[in-house]
């Protein structure tokens, strides 16, 4: 059906082609074709212009013109967890606070905080989103990265996981029990494709179903990269890690 509603322009002869609007469309309504951004499906456009502010030539804008109604696309409803209360979107479509971003690294040591009012240690996190379900293939933070796929109990029990595991690495995040494997091992199969990292490390709990997370990082590693490193880190729920080459 037709319905007079905002969706985006674009403007072909501003862009530059750089692929900001594309990562930031958690929808995937925005393509990249032939060095110009495109809206493919303006049916998965849900107009709450998350890519605006990501185009650095200003060649998005937004209208209101008669368009076909906004269907929630085939990969945000996988996104949302097929009704088990993993969602990370809205009535209305993706979050806006799911856009990509980096952050600039941090160079200075961490110092311990012990006591209350105490500045903090700074975050080694260097990007956003970090929800395996909502981080975009094409992200340019991927691209090449030493890249951590963790389970999302992990940092609870690794307390100095920022210098551990964070420092100078993209990280994945999710939850082996709660998600879609089947949609892991697929999303993961295109985004190790796409970005081939340089190298794996999966963060898992030593309990067993979260050996799902390593199974679907590594059938996805076989089907595409197959000469990947990856290692696996199991940590214990009382504290201690285990690590074994695969």
């Amino acid at each position: 059906m037709r319905a007079v509603r905002k969706v985006i322009r674009i403007d072909e002869e501003k862009c530059d082609g750089c692929g900001e609007c594309e990562t930031a469309c958690a929808e995937g309504a925005i393509r990249v074709v032939d060095g110009k951004a495109k809206l493919v499906k303006e049916s998965w456009c849900d107009g709450l212009g998350a890519c605006l502010g990501e185009c650095p030539q200003g060649a998005i804008t937004m209208e209101e013109r008669e368009a076909d109604e906004f269907v929630e696309p085939p990969q945000v409803m996988k996104a949302h967890g097929h009704g088990h209360g993993h969602g990370h979107g809205h009535a209305g479509g993706a979050c806006p606070g799911s856009a990509v971003r980096r952050f600039a690294a941090v160079t200075a040591p961490a110092a311990a905080s012990t006591e209350p009012g105490d500045q903090p240690p700074p975050s080694r996190l260097g990007h956003w989103p970090v929800q395996l379900m909502l981080v975009p293939e094409r992200a340019p933070f991927l691209a090449g990265a030493d890249l951590v796929v963790c389970a999302d109990c992990v940092p609870f029990a690794v307390p100095d996981f920022h210098e551990r595991y964070l420092a100078g690495r993209a990280v994945l995040v999710g939850c082996p029990k709660l998600d879609d494997l089947g949609y892991y091992r697929e999303k993961l199969e295109g985004l190790l494709a796409t970005a081939r990292p340089a190298k794996v490390t999966v963060l898992r709990m030593e309990v067993p179903c979260c050996g799902g997370i390593a199974h679907a990082v590594i059938e996805a590693r076989d089907a595409v990269l197959p000469d990947l490193p990856v290692e696996v880190h199991v940590v214990g729920v009382g504290g201690g890690i285990r690590s074994a080459a695969v």
